[in-house]
């Protein structure tokens, strides 16, 4: 079989397991988000933590509860980290110096996972597992929790309740991530991965030296790592290595956890607001970005001349021979189109193109299908962007799902779609004047460029992948890499949920012949044109002096 083949028909078997998922998870979160009862362990929690899950919550409270919660959460992975030298369990690792500390607390809270250190060389199981893997969890109910709220601000009118906060995170930990995760690590178990909690040994000998390997709750962290649109591995390697993924099934398997939650939630979204059609659309705008992303990274990475490439099947360089090009060019794109970050081949040895394509999803606002949550919230802003759009052209007050969209709702749509691409551009602009980055970069010219654009866009999109040739871990891209992903995170937040109240308090407008029927695959094309002509007028600049000029030279 060609590796060309081989490469299609995983990716013809991951979307019909796609397919196969959707209408039923989709389902079960839209009744999980809408039930009035709790389960006797949620009522515990709500209990030790103090709220009251009947509490409706107007976006100020709603956001009050997501930004405490999140500063919590970050104080508590930092102090974790400062006293790892101290605490059981771990492997003899010192304590984590303060500039690392506060890019990974802030990194793992704002469900980046951007990780500038070697996770088997420096984090304990005690952090691994009581830290990170903690975050992992709740920072992704955090995001379906912003989701779940925008949607109700469609779905309800007269009101500028959103739900409540607490039930949200609660319920999306407990009924959702908590259980497919658990299904998840046994099938990684049961393929290879490794579940213990095994100190530092030796393996053999190498070239006169031995090679040390530490164990770790790997399966169980990979699990929610990809379900969670994480992305943080437990081992430098990430999802290259064979503890985290073993074999091309698990490859497979990891991409389906990656967007199986971010796609179904357009089904819980058209099920919330009484219309599973205008899912289909939103779902219909994802599906064909992330279609069209795929066939360009196969293309650019199988498209190869001279006869090394030629026996290789491709460009094998930084690839794992046991997934070969198809199956990391599946991940890549799946990777860097939600907000998971996790790697099976290393981003900068992809080509000038491929290297292009990755960071474009980022840029794009990982929403095709984005993270778990996020991705959806970011999609309907677009959508509320392209019948703005659309309003103009025919000269009429635009319209969404029954609610005007007027100047305040555009107004938060216009901020948030401007915040993200401000902090790379600014960050990235600030970096490569300072003379200290040149010692950080590996490369030079066009292909060191990108890795200082790659890293900036990773973060302030909460991404966490990396082009694993620039040296991150020093007290600049430290501190300012980890206040990108902070701001990246929770002040797109703030402009959600207050449209989210804007648009529950209004009283719904019936549709009328001139309505523009956002069901309709018209209205997917102007999505997908939207999308792409924002984030190309935005970044199309920055990637013409990175991939784009290393792509055109090589």
């Amino acid at each position: 079989m060609s590796p060309v083949l081989a490469g299609v028909l995983q990716f013809l078997a991951l979307a019909v397991a796609l397919g196969l998922a959707y209408r039923p998870l989709g389902d079960y979160m839209a009744r999980v988000y809408s039930c009035d009862k709790h389960l006797r362990v949620e009522k515990w929690i709500y209990k030790a933590i103090g709220a009251n899950p009947s509490t409706e919550m107007r976006w100020p409270a709603y956001l009050r509860g997501v930004l405490a919660f999140s500063a919590v959460s970050v104080l508590f992975l930092y102090l974790m980290q400062r006293l790892q030298g101290s605490l059981p369990g771990s492997l003899g690792f010192v304590s984590i110096p303060a500039d690392q500390a506060f890019n990974t607390a802030a990194s793992f809270v704002a469900n980046t996972n951007w990780q500038s250190y070697s996770g088997e060389q420096t984090m304990g199981h005690v952090v691994q597992t009581g830290g990170l893997a903690v975050q992992n969890f709740v920072s992704a109910a955090v995001g379906i929790a912003v989701a779940v709220a925008l949607v109700r601000g469609f779905a309800r009118s007269r009101t500028g309740e959103l739900g409540n906060f607490w039930s949200d995170l609660v319920r999306g930990t407990v009924r959702i991530l908590l259980p497919i995760s658990v299904i998840g690590a046994v099938v990684l178990v049961a393929c290879g991965a490794i579940q213990n909690f095994a100190g530092i040994h030796e393996v053999g000998q190498f070239l006169g030296g031995s090679q040390q390997w530490n164990g770790g709750a790997v399966a169980s962290q990979e699990a929610i790592k990809e379900l969670g649109t994480n992305g943080g591995g437990y081992f430098n390697a990430n999802s290259a290595h064979p503890f985290e993924n073993p074999n091309g099934f698990t490859n497979l398997f990891e991409i389906f956890l990656i967007l199986v939650i971010p796609f179904a939630l357009t089904r819980t979204f058209g099920k919330m607001v009484g219309s599973v059609k205008q899912g289909y659309a939103i779902l219909a705008t994802m599906v064909t970005i992330w279609v069209g992303f795929t066939a360009l990274m196969m293309w650019t990475e199988f498209h190869h001349g001279g006869p090394a490439f030629n026996i290789a099947g491709g460009a094998m360089e930084g690839k794992e021979n046991r997934f070969g090009v198809g199956g990391s060019s599946i991940f890549a794109v799946a990777t860097t189109l939600t907000s998971t970050g996790a790697v099976d081949a290393f981003h900068s040895s992809l080509t000038g193109f491929g290297g292009g394509i990755t960071m474009l999803g980022m840029q794009l606002g990982e929403i095709a299908p984005g993270g778990t949550g996020s991705g959806l919230y970011g999609m309907l802003i677009m959508a509320i962007i392209a019948v703005f759009i659309a309003g103009l052209m025919v000269g009429r007050t635009p319209e969404y799902l029954g609610k005007k969209i007027g100047t305040r709702e555009i107004k938060f749509a216009a901020c948030y779609i401007l915040v993200t691409p401000a902090l790379v551009l600014i960050f990235t602009a600030i970096a490569m004047a300072m003379p200290s980055t040149l010692t950080s970069m590996t490369n030079s010219g066009a292909h060191g460029f990108s890795e200082v654009l790659y890293a900036y866009t990773s973060g302030a999109n909460n991404n966490g992948s990396a082009f694993a040739g620039l040296n991150a871990n020093t007290p600049w891209f430290n501190t300012s890499i980890g206040l990108a992903m902070l701001l990246g995170r929770f002040v797109p937040m703030v402009f959600v949920l207050a449209l989210a109240g804007s648009l529950a308090e209004q009283k719904p407008i019936p549709a009328t012949a001139g309505t523009l029927r956002t069901e309709k695959p018209l209205f997917t094309g102007l999505l997908v044109g939207t999308v792409m002509i924002v984030a190309g007028l935005t970044y199309f600049p920055a990637l013409a002096l990175g991939p784009l000029a290393e792509g055109l030279a090589s």
